[in-house]
């Protein structure tokens, strides 16, 4: 059954208008408007907490083909701003289907727009950078919306993290004969990355954002990890100031947002990229062996490299744009990933990471 077009809106501050139609939720909605260039995977991009302030726009053109099932969730609930699709698949089939994307979208009060040419917008983000952007399906004066826009937060200075983490601590699933015993400081962390650490052997407890690192080091830990999030680094204050507190304690993995925090701990700096990597297709190279990896990315910051303390160093990097993608302490048992290993749905080329940090704790004395 073919669903009621209703008409929606696309505005960005610069001016720029994309006509479409209406999915998902109703109303207005506003945020920093990005494009992933990730074939499948449009569930778990949804589900990615990351996302938090943004308007995703799917590269692929054809979205919602498979619906959307209970076990692919990345998160609690979804929690970007609002989605965009060039074509939307309203009557999908699948043995695991849970129900259709635009009623998944309606359910969380997620806002959607389809029918727009999404190469001509990503070619102008690409070109002219990120910009903020308004989807409405109850105003179409775009010179108000435009003024509108004006009100609207971004992302830089933002402190997104505390509208996405854990409400209280918790154990994640708690499995038997566990080795090791691994804190997960949730600025907005993705499951997978908890199933792989758990699959590996460990007792899982996720933390909270803002608990403090001597209620952390209580709980024993044999190694701590700092998970992706949404937003921008300088401004979750508290984790840098946590983690310069950690990182002489216990074996430390940083993973997206955890990577930037980690750099700021060792007094380096971040800044804006012009339009971020968000994708399943971002090349890199480990520096050590030459190796290249296809890498999942969800980012729109990145750590300056010169800024940060000698004692931590290079070893990877984005292949299309040079971007610092990893680092490790010279000494200490503390390391960090820009991209995500956990890479749900995929690919899977950066798995080694976790059984890099396993090995870690392993050296490490019993505590």
């Amino acid at each position: 059954m073919a669903k009621e077009k209703k008409r929606a809106v696309l505005v960005l501050e610069d001016g720029l208008v994309f006509d479409g139609f209406s999915f998902g939720a109703e109303g207005e909605t506003s945020g920093e408007v990005v494009f992933n260039t990730s074939m499948t995977g449009y569930q778990e991009i949804i589900t990615d907490p990351s996302y938090r302030g943004q308007l995703v726009t799917m590269t692929y053109p054809h979205i919602g083909n498979y619906g959307v099932n209970d076990s692919d969730h990345e998160s609690r609930k979804p929690f970007l701003g609002g989605f965009i699709a060039k074509e939307v698949c309203f009557n999908p089939r699948n043995y695991y289907l849970s129900k259709p994307l635009d009623i998944y979208l309606k359910d969380n009060d997620i806002i959607g727009i389809y029918g727009i040419e999404t190469r001509t917008l990503t070619r102008h983000l690409r070109d002219r950078g990120s910009k903020l952007g308004m989807i409405s399906t109850e105003e179409f004066d775009t010179a108000h919306l435009v003024e509108k826009l004006k009100q609207a937060r971004g992302v830089i200075g933002q402190d997104l993290v505390k509208e996405v983490t854990a409400e209280s601590l918790h154990h994640w699933k708690l499995g038997e004969n566990n080795k090791f015993k691994v804190l997960v400081y949730d600025f907005g962390v993705k499951e997978n990355i908890l199933r792989m650490i758990s699959g590996r052997g460990c007792e899982v407890v996720v933390l909270p954002a803002e608990t403090p690192w001597s209620k952390a080091l209580e709980l024993s830990p044999d190694g701590i990890v700092l998970s992706n999030g949404p937003g921008d680094p300088e401004a979750v204050s508290y984790a840098i100031r946590n983690v310069e507190k950690l990182v002489d304690k216990v074996p430390i993995f940083g993973i997206c947002l955890g990577h930037q925090i980690l750099g700021l701990a060792f007094g380096g700096k971040t800044y804006k990229l012009k339009f971020g990597h968000h994708g399943g297709n971002q090349p890199v190279m480990e520096l050590s062996t030459r190796k290249v990896e296809i890498t999942a990315q969800n980012h729109g910051f990145a750590v300056d490299m010169d800024s940060i303390s000698s004692d931590m160093e290079l070893t990877h990097i984005n292949l299309n744009d040079q971007t610092v993608e990893g680092m490790k302490h010279r000494s200490l048992p503390v390391f960090s990933v820009q991209y995500h290993p956990e890479a749900s749905p995929g690919p899977h080329d950066s798995s080694y990471l976790f059984d890099r940090f396993i090995n870690l704790m392993d050296k490490q004395p019993r505590r």
